[in-house]
């Protein structure tokens, strides 16, 4: 898939950073840049660890004594042991899976997993909901999952959102990664599809996640930023860690800033294996569609949100379920042939940065998730719910992914210390549609009550039973595993360049300026020069223009890079609409003063909420505020604690005289934010006053609430945006 490559420089071919680099520091090379292995990312040349303080020699006197655990400039275990490569798990083959007996990433994976308790160390900010699945083309060709086979089937399903950087605290709307985690109570247990709202990750082994958490996370020194990657750690690892840059694409782009989970995509991320009933494989990749559009913030409604509203997309979610429209997806799958290569069209499918463009591989739609349900109880549910990517059902299986197979320890084992043992699977959230009997006893949190004198298999005490079901149970998928145990990756995993301009080349004009303006923003709030210029560095692997706007916004000139060219573009990564789509769900503010026209209010309510909007009146005062003639109309919300961010469109009504200031600002931002704009009769003056031109793209006026106006508005409400303007 990947384009030609323009011709090399005559300096030499490049590595991973120290050719791509603009950095005057030494570079390491050979061993000390990562081993010598096939694919190994070159590692940042170390400064001078700083003195350790040491009293004595003995542990009583080591644990009194800050530097004890930090001496000496190398990498070692929590028992001193020298670690020799931290970026490669252990595997069988380049390409083969990842090994138990890798002590070093378990005793890493681990320690990263108890780090916080009880919250959760990412995705702690998270909201839910209970619904349904229902599948409408089955896969029985190619699996044997009931799930995905019987199209009479309803099977209840809990879903869990969440930010992924931020703490319980913090606000719902910051530029992040969101998770999209989706738990299927089938009748053959519990299928739990643990993804997020883009189909590729930072890095492309699990054993490096801890690092990247902990360069994203709130500087430990000082515990800032919250929720925020715009700081020097975690630019200091992305910028050394090419790998990453697909992903930034994403983070820096719209979708980063979602307008509500309702209007985000979900990706399986992974690849993953289905096996039909004849043990025939296939390989696949999961999507949510949602039904309502794909849709975002702007920049600066995000940062107002986070003051305003710092629950904005938790309560937008409430809300929609218990206003009745009920938010819902379309699962589909790419499915592709499961080769010895396990490639598609030259995608390594075992490399998580990478994708599989949609006009490649077309998205099969199968079924549809309804969220048609709030939780009863926020901690009992939501807080509680546990996933994992190895809660699996026959049919569907995993593949060699080194990310994937660092995620089947940590989710596990994040469990025990998050829900207080190992029983978290007897939660009511978390407990299974299918009959369980197994022989796990104790522990913490045990909440059966066990009878019979064995717990252990085989046994004649207890007439055998519980006994392995054999082929009805579940079957991993013979896959031959050839290779000598190391640690490195394919040489098909050194591509980072090319997907990221894939990415850029598919977005629209103003999603390019968006792209731009977040790199400009983050990266200049990195404080060492020297991080920035790396970064840049890398863009220019990405886009010349692309690095040579944001050098230019950072005072800076753009390096010269080496792009790939002819990769084309993927239409399906822009979220520009092409058309106006469905409104359900959308929130419609209309502005009233005294006397205004609330026959034409009621007419327009009745409008939006046919088409599956709400509408809010926003008055003066609280309270009922008085229409024309005797009539009155209950404020929704005021003047005072409203803003233009938390709606779709902002209306202004017929006899409303001249707009207060903050009513007027109000009008503004929403124009400045391309949203709809409509008024009828004497409001149009007063759209007119506020700044608003009445010929602009995205804004309705008429003499009054009649059928082609209201039309017209939920048209161009459709649009969500107006870009032209």
């Amino acid at each position: 898939m990947p384009g030609k490559k323009k011709a090399a420089p005559k300096t030499g071919a490049k590595t991973a950073i120290t050719a791509r680099s603009t950095s005057t520091e030494p570079q390491p090379t050979g061993a000390a840049a990562g081993g010598g292995l096939e694919g190994s990312p070159t590692a940042p040349a170390t400064a001078p660890a700083p003195a350790a303080v040491r009293v004595g020699s003995g542990p009583r006197d080591a644990a009194v004594s800050p530097g004890w655990a930090q001496e000496g400039d190398a990498l070692t275990t929590a028992q001193g042991q020298p670690v020799e490569d931290t970026d490669n798990s252990l595997r069988a083959g380049p390409r083969g899976p990842t090994l138990l007996e890798d002590h070093h990433l378990r005793e890493k994976i681990m320690h990263f997993d108890h780090e916080r308790i009880p919250e959760r160390v990412v995705h702690a900010r998270g909201a839910g909901a209970h619904g349904r699945f229902e599948l409408f083309d089955s896969l029985e060709d190619i699996t044997c999952a009931e799930v995905l086979n019987d199209t009479s089937a309803v099977t209840p399903v809990f879903v869990r959102f969440s930010t992924v950087a931020g703490s319980r605290g913090s606000m719902d709307s910051a530029r992040d990664v969101r998770g999209f985690a989706v738990k299927l109570y089938t009748t053959q247990g519990n299928w739990d599809l643990v993804g997020n709202n883009m189909p590729v990750f930072f890095i492309q082994d699990g054993i490096k996640f801890p690092d990247f958490v902990h360069a994203v996370k709130p500087e430990p020194d000082r515990e800032i930023p919250q929720a925020q990657s715009a700081h020097d750690t975690f630019w200091d690892f992305v910028s050394l860690q090419p790998e990453s840059t697909h992903m930034l694409m994403w983070v820096m782009s719209d979708r980063a800033i979602p307008r509500s989970y309702r209007t985000m995509e979900g990706f399986g991320v992974h690849t993953f294996r289905l096996v039909n009933a004849a043990g025939q494989s296939s390989l696949v990749k999961f999507h949510w569609k949602p039904t309502a559009g794909i849709h975002s913030l702007v920049w600066e409604e995000s940062q107002k949100l986070g003051g305003i509203d710092p629950d904005f997309h938790r309560r937008d979610l409430w809300n929609a379920i218990e206003a009745g429209a009920a938010p819902q997806w379309d699962l589909g799958v790419q499915v592709m042939p499961d080769s010895a290569e396990q490639t598609f069209e030259g995608i390594d499918l075992l490399d998580p940065t990478k994708l599989v463009p949609e006009e490649l591989c077309p998205v099969r739609l199968v079924g549809r998730m309804t969220l048609d349900a709030n939780p009863a109880n926020f901690f009992a549910e939501t807080e509680q719910v546990a996933f994992h990517p190895g809660h699996l059902v026959p049919g569907i299986d995993l593949t060699d992914d080194p990310l994937l197979h660092a995620r089947l320890f940590s989710y596990l084992d994040t469990q025990i210390t998050r829900l207080g043992g190992p029983n978290f699977a007897q939660l009511p959230i978390n407990r299974p549609a299918a009959p369980v009997n197994d022989n796990l006893r104790d522990g913490f949190g045990q909440q059966a009550v066990h009878t019979g004198r064995t717990a252990y298999s085989p046994n004649t005490v207890g007439g055998g039973c519980p006994f392995a079901t054999g082929d009805a149970g579940y079957v991993h998928f013979p896959q031959p595993v050839e290779g000598i145990k190391a640690r490195r990756r394919p040489q098909s995993f050194d591509d980072h360049f090319s997907q990221a301009t894939l990415f850029w080349n598919s977005l629209s004009e103003p999603e390019r300026e968006h792209e731009v303006g977040a790199f400009s923003f983050e990266l200049s709030k990195v404080a060492d020069p020297t991080i920035v210029a790396r970064m840049v560095a890398n863009l220019a692997n990405v886009d010349a223009d692309l690095a040579d706007q944001v050098a230019t916004h950072l005072g800076l000139s753009a390096p010269a890079g080496d792009p790939f060219v002819d990769v084309g573009s993927s239409p399906a990564l822009s979220i520009a609409p092409l058309e106006s789509g469905p409104i359900e769900g959308r929130v419609v503010g209309v502005l009233v003063t005294a006397g205004f026209d609330s026959a034409g209010v009621t007419a327009l309510r009745r409008a939006l909420e046919r088409a599956g909007a709400v509408l809010h009146v926003i008055a003066p005062h609280g309270g009922a505020v008085k229409g024309a003639g005797r009539t009155t109309m209950t404020a929704d919300a005021t003047v005072f604690n409203a803003d233009s961010v938390v709606y779709d469109a902002l209306v202004v009504t017929g006899g409303t005289g001249p707009l207060d200031p903050k009513s007027a600002t109000m009008v503004q931002e929403a124009y400045r934010h391309h949203k709809t704009l409509a008024a009828w009769g004497s409001g149009v003056e007063a759209l007119l006053d506020a700044g608003v031109g009445e010929e602009a793209a995205g804004v309705i006026t008429g003499p009054k609430v009649a059928k082609p106006f209201n039309d017209a508005l939920i048209e161009a409400l459709g649009w969500h945006r107006h870009w032209e303007r």
